[in-house]
């Protein structure tokens, strides 16, 4: 397929938006992108690694014809940025982003820059790291990436960023926005609620426990780290703009909680059992759709025959 867009900027580098400057450089010929951060500390850390084509140092500077600019920053910076380079964005360009919330997103950029051709995006993809050294050409690879276009928004402008991002190796869904931000409150913002919740009840037992808790951590306390890991200010932004959406899915996984914690009280096994066989068909299911690794131990790396 075609790529439409040769000029693309990048707003925002840290892991998602270096992934999407490297990811465009490396699988997107003869494209040329700009980079821009508002801290100069991470601008000139994007230009020594080499993250862009060439990393801007203004607004206007980075999406002078552009064909394609991508707000990467957290969803709560969205109208800021969205307003700092609106004076300077040429008219014909497309406007997309990659926040975790869209509805919120969608209001934002449309505010921001009215009149503007905008296309929402949501690559279902990251670690726990952040920052500019944080990203990789291949995040997207085999990913899902979500756009949630408005009910008039250009057709070709959809496509085109459809086929942006397939180009950068991922699998496009398309997807209403509201619907959208109910659906990832429960694959992934209330997965990181919880793992946050477990991690700081951990360390509010330390001196209870004279440090057994992280001494004696096993594999699942482990990755629940992992995710509290995360960037807390992108975040921050997720669970207040996305508000509504993870209080009614949290209502609901404290009902289920409620349930479990019935049956073992009860000491109702075959509850427990049921229970836990049903969550173990979805693990499966997942691996089987190629959107996790089947390996022992999530296949993480232990050294020569097996050892740390």
């Amino acid at each position: 397929m075609s790529q439409p867009f040769a000029r693309i900027a990048v707003i925002g580098l840290g892991l998602l938006g270096g992934s999407v400057a490297l990811a465009a450089r490396a699988r997107v010929p003869g494209v040329v992108v700009t980079g821009y951060d508002a801290d100069p500390a991470v601008r000139a850390r994007a230009a020594q690694i080499g993250l862009a084509t060439t990393i801007a140092q203004s607004p206007a500077e980075a999406v002078a014809d552009a064909d394609l600019v991508v707000f990467c920053v957290p969803v709560g910076a969205m109208a800021a940025a969205a307003a700092a380079v609106a004076p300077y964005l040429p008219a014909a360009c497309v406007v997309s982003d990659v926040g975790s919330s869209k509805a919120s997103v969608l209001k934002a950029l449309g505010e921001a820059l009215p009149g503007a051709t905008i296309v929402p995006a949501h690559p279902v993809a990251g670690t726990e790291q952040s920052g500019p050294d944080a990203g990789f050409a291949t995040l997207f690879v085999g990913r899902w990436c979500i756009l949630t276009p408005p009910d008039d928004a250009d057709p070709a402008a959809v496509t085109a960023v459809s086929a942006f991002w397939e180009a950068l190796g991922a699998k496009v869904e398309m997807m209403d926005a509201a619907h959208h931000d109910l659906v990832l409150a429960v694959t992934s913002h209330l997965p990181h609620l919880i793992a946050y919740t477990i991690v700081g009840t951990a360390s509010d037992l330390e001196e209870v426990t004279q440090s057994e808790v992280i001494k004696y951590s096993a594999g699942g306390f482990r990755d629940f780290t992992r995710i509290a890991a995360s960037d807390p200010t992108m975040w921050r932004d997720v669970f207040l703009h996305n508000r509504d959406a993870v209080l009614t899915m949290l209502q609901v996984f404290t009902e289920d909680l409620t349930e479990l914690q019935k049956a073992i009280r009860k000491g109702d096994g075959a509850a427990l059992f049921d229970h836990f066989t049903r969550t173990r068909a979805i693990r499966r299911s997942i691996i089987a759709m190629g959107q996790d690794d089947a390996r022992p131990d999530f296949g993480r790396d232990h050294g020569v025959a097996g050892k740390p």
